[in-house]
């Protein structure tokens, strides 16, 4: 069994590529983990997990990350993504929410925002905060748009 993370970051990025998977490549690169193995995971937020703005981390490393991203080869689309992290009472485990779509980063960042809200209704839990990451993307050829909480030791 893994370690219980004991830090996160709230990333994002953008980019065009050649191909899908370069599109892709080129916005986690963007975000600043295009060096490291993913990990995907599902939206909780250890206890007691501290933000840090930027993780230093050894390439090929295996991270754990909740996020969302979206994909488009349709020219002059925007496309975005968002993070959000629900964050309650001290030293309690926070939730992630992720999502991507066909719209502007503002109508991202509302629904990732609503998205947190709702997973503390659903807890019955107090909500404190809510910390978002988003991007927004016009596509020319081939287009990314990548959010994530990154989780670390």
């Amino acid at each position: 069994m893994l370690p219980t993370p004991q830090k996160f970051t709230l990333l994002a990025g953008s980019a065009e590529g050649p191909t899908r998977l370069n599109a892709f490549d080129n916005a986690l690169l963007r975000a600043g983990i295009g060096n490291v193995n993913l990990i995907r995971v599902s939206s909780i937020l250890p206890p007691g997990a501290v933000e840090v703005k930027h993780l230093e981390i050894v390439p090929g490393s295996l991270m754990p990350t909740a996020y969302g991203t979206i994909t488009s080869e349709i020219e002059g689309e925007v496309i975005s993504a968002a993070v959000a992290v629900g964050i309650g009472e001290d030293g309690q485990y926070g939730v992630i929410m992720e999502f991507s779509g066909r719209c502007d980063r503002k109508q991202a960042e509302e629904t990732v925002t609503e998205m947190a809200t709702a997973a503390f209704k659903s807890r019955e839990r107090h909500l404190a905060r809510v910390l978002v990451q988003a991007t927004e993307h016009r596509v020319g050829r081939i287009g990314c748009a990548f959010a994530a909480v990154a989780l670390w030791y």
